[in-house]
């Protein structure tokens, strides 16, 4: 049996810079007009051009893993071969103009697979893969950073059991169950047949479930379900260092998690700050075309928090523009592109990284690797709704932190489903 061909695309480098060395076995072909496409990024002060460099260096680096040449090819211990192919100009076709990138390296994959090779065109472009198809390409996502969204771990498990342990887990304020194989930090509704039921969180140190904090009023708002209550207990439990909350628009996810941060750090001084982030697709993951100071280049971008933060300060019982004014002055609360927090180290602060899912898996390490000591880590979002036009549901950055930390004990994971920001807006999310 031949080995495969891989021709790989720019995004997919962009994406993972170190998927040129996870195709074993195989052939892995870089078009040159990949790395011109990747030249012109390597100066962008973003993750585009952090990547871009990395791509650059892993290159640069090969001979020290294998033996031979980028033209002729480099042979890794994997068994892969990577070889730089320079534009093929004999017969060239007609499919698409070949003033446009992408048809160039569909070309490379096309003129491959003439001279008899067995060739994928690996790309995160959706548009580019199906012009590869239709031409005759076999072609297919990068797979490698992707963990299922309809499989993944959701965070909170019904359970039916009996009323005689739902009424001893009220008496002793914990139930020794060893039979759900559940996940750290994972939260339960138990039920009875008599319709008794109660809520706990399972413990992973004691091996047991125990019952959720008691959340009272936290800045003027209260859990209006079950899963904004789990919600809520996540966030407050200083034990867990990590936080994913996913759910659609209205849910409550950023309002909650604001809501405790500021309980954390302006009611309990548990943190220095709260540090809230997002990232700005529409100009490229850059703020740079809007005129003003970086400050008022964010507020555009910073909106939703900011009016989540109006609210809280109306809700917490005194003159809202007052306490607004308070929290701001304070200095206890910053905004931040994700593009600026590369290379800070970020101790003892609460993070919250709202719409999370416009994040690549390399993105969200570099920020949740940016925590120093003390520091709590919130990641919000819908994968469902994503800008970035090479990710889906599956291999965004927030999916594939479930994924991976779900196991680990000082991670929590909280789905909401219901919406609560309105009925029109409950109504909206159910039938449109």
């Amino acid at each position: 049996m031949k080995d495969k061909t891989f021709v790989i695309d720019t995004n997919v480098l962009l994406y993972d810079p170190e998927s040129i060395i996870k195709f074993p076995r195989s052939e892995v072909i870089i078009p040159v007009t990949v790395l011109e496409e990747l030249d012109k990024m390597k100066r962008l002060p973003n993750e585009l051009g952090k990547n871009s460099r990395a791509v650059f260096r892993k290159l640069d680096s090969l001979h020290t893993l294998g033996e031979g040449n980028l033209h002729q090819g480099v042979k890794l211990p994997n068994g892969s071969t990577i070889r730089i192919q320079l534009e093929m100009r004999e017969e060239m076709p007609n499919f698409f103009t070949l003033t446009v990138n992408d048809n160039r390296i569909i070309l490379t994959a096309y003129l491959l697979q003439k001279e008899g090779r067995e060739v994928i065109f690996v790309s995160k472009d959706f548009a580019a893969r199906i012009k590869a198809e239709a031409i005759g390409i076999e072609a297919e996502d990068y797979e490698n950073l992707k963990f299922s969204y309809e499989s993944i771990y959701r965070g909170i498990r019904k359970v039916e059991i009996s009323k005689h342990e739902i009424d001893l887990f009220y008496k002793d304020g914990l139930l020794e169950r060893t039979d759900f194989n559940s996940f750290p930090n994972e939260y339960f509704v138990m039920t009875s047949p008599e319709h008794s039921s109660a809520v706990g969180k399972y413990d992973p140190v004691r091996n047991h479930i125990e019952p959720l904090l008691k959340v009272g009023n936290i800045w003027g708002i209260k859990p209006k379900n079950v899963e904004q209550r789990c919600a809520m207990d996540v966030l407050l439990r200083d034990d867990i260092k990590l936080v994913t909350l996913i759910g659609q628009a209205g849910t409550g996810k950023t309002l909650l998690a604001l809501a405790c941060g500021l309980r954390k750090v302006f009611d309990e001084n548990l943190y220095t700050k709260i540090l809230v982030s997002r990232p700005v697709i529409p100009l490229g993951r850059d703020i740079g075309y809007l005129p003003g100071t970086k400050e008022e280049k964010l507020f555009n971008w910073m909106q939703p928090i900011y009016d989540n933060l109006e609210f809280l300060c109306d809700s917490s019982g005194h003159e809202a523009n007052e306490t607004l004014r308070w929290v701001m002055e304070s200095k206890k609360i910053e905004m931040e592109a994700v593009t600026y927090i590369r290379g800070r180290s970020l101790p003892k602060m609460f993070i919250i990284i709202d719409e999370a899912q416009n994040l690549t898996p390399h993105e969200v390490k570099t920020i949740i690797s940016r925590a120093g000591e003390g520091t709590k880590v919130i990641l919000t979002g819908d994968p469902t709704q994503i800008d970035n036009p090479y990710l889906d549901k599956d291999s965004n950055g927030l999916t594939y932190t479930i994924g991976r930390f779900s196991e680990h004990k000082i991670y929590g994971n909280v789905f909401l489903e219901k919406t609560e920001r309105s009925e029109l807006a409950a109504l909206a999310a159910e039938i449109l």
